[in-house]
């Protein structure tokens, strides 16, 4: 095979098939590996579709052997916060040991390589804004716990084995493809922008507000959203970065902008013409006030410019996908 195959596990999911867009459209062929359990078949459009598990150390293999891909984009995670607290052995099972045994596929198959999907949620509660790479790490759930030891195993086979690797810490994707030929479908859906889309297009009775009375302008929880593209194109400056022998690291990426709950609700209703039906309801156990990035190191290091940094590119983008679906409307 060519030496621009790349394995993109979890390549059936949301971000991962928008990344196998942009690897395509930069050259590579994304060979995705997925078990389908919350990916789509539909959404692997640029490449050929493995069906596999992480955990399953023959299957990987199987396939390296076959593609001999010169990378590994790794995606293929459980990543529900709240199933996590109350089920951490499938977290762990998935997200850790099935990492390991992906990491031990590829140094059989002396792929050097790896891209790996990472998460804001691995610094816990911040004790200040914005977060840089630097602020120390204390996940609040096994869901971020996960995938710090993952952070930890990466940097263990680099120095153990020479691997190179790449940790990209997200904080909130938002939006579809600006073509309109993917976009986000969870099942179930957990991230705010769609559930507020639902309740827009009455899919849902309501979007519920978690919590008014936070120190923030607003009272509503400030987040910091990242459009889906852009993480996409962050992927490949990443692995062109280890294919050109640069130095492995983590970076965060986010737009470096919090927007509270009450703004994307705004937002919604400006981009769709609908009204939003709201209610208001306690916080949630473990709700920061706000999360914020700081993502100097990406830019100065990996060349990365978002391409959609504004709260109305990404409600517009996921709006545009959402239509597909037809819904019936309340009108403002």
């Amino acid at each position: 095979m060519s030496n621009d195959v790349v394995l993109v596990t979890g390549g059936a999911g949301y971000i991962g098939s928008h990344t196998c867009k942009a690897l395509s459209r930069a050259g590579f062929l994304p060979v995705v590996y997925d078990n389908l359990v919350y990916g789509h078949e539909r959404a692997v459009q640029w490449g050929p579709l493995e069906r596999g598990d992480i955990g399953d150390g023959l299957r990987l293999r199987e396939v390296f052997k076959k593609y001999q891909p010169m990378a590994v984009l790794h995606f293929a995670a459980y990543a529900y916060v709240g199933e996590s607290v109350v089920d951490p052995g499938k977290y762990y099972r998935n997200n850790v040991a099935g990492s390991l045994a992906l990491l031990e596929a590829m140094q059989a198959a002396q792929i050097r390589n790896i891209v790996f999907s990472s998460t804001c949620a691995t610094y816990g509660m911040p004790d200040r804004l914005p977060i840089a790479e630097t602020a120390a790490q204390h996940p609040i759930n096994p869901y971020g716990a996960s995938k710090l030891m993952v952070e930890r195993m990466l940097a263990d086979f680099g120095i153990a084995h020479g691997m190179g690797y790449v940790g990209l810490r997200y904080f909130n994707a938002a939006g579809a493809d600006p073509d309109g030929q993917i976009g986000e479908d969870h099942d179930p859906e957990t991230h705010l922008i769609p559930l507020v889309l639902d309740a827009a297009s009455g899919r849902r009775p309501d979007i519920a507000i978690f919590g008014t009375d936070y120190d923030t302008p607003d009272g509503t929880c400030i987040r910091d959203y990242i459009h889906v593209a852009d993480l996409a194109s962050a992927h490949v400056l990443a692995l062109q970065a280890l294919r050109a022998g640069k130095p492995s690291g983590f970076y965060n990426l986010g737009n470096e902008r919090g927007y509270s709950v009450r703004e994307v609700i705004a937002a919604v209703e400006r981009i769709s013409g609908l009204r939003v039906p709201v209610t208001l309801s306690p916080r949630r156990p473990g709700d920061p006030a706000a999360l914020v990035s700081d993502a100097t190191r990406a830019r100065e290091e990996l060349g990365w410019r978002p391409a959609y940094p504004g709260l109305d590119d990404m409600v517009r983008t996921a709006w545009g996908w959402h239509q597909k679906g037809g819904a019936p409307a309340r009108r403002i």
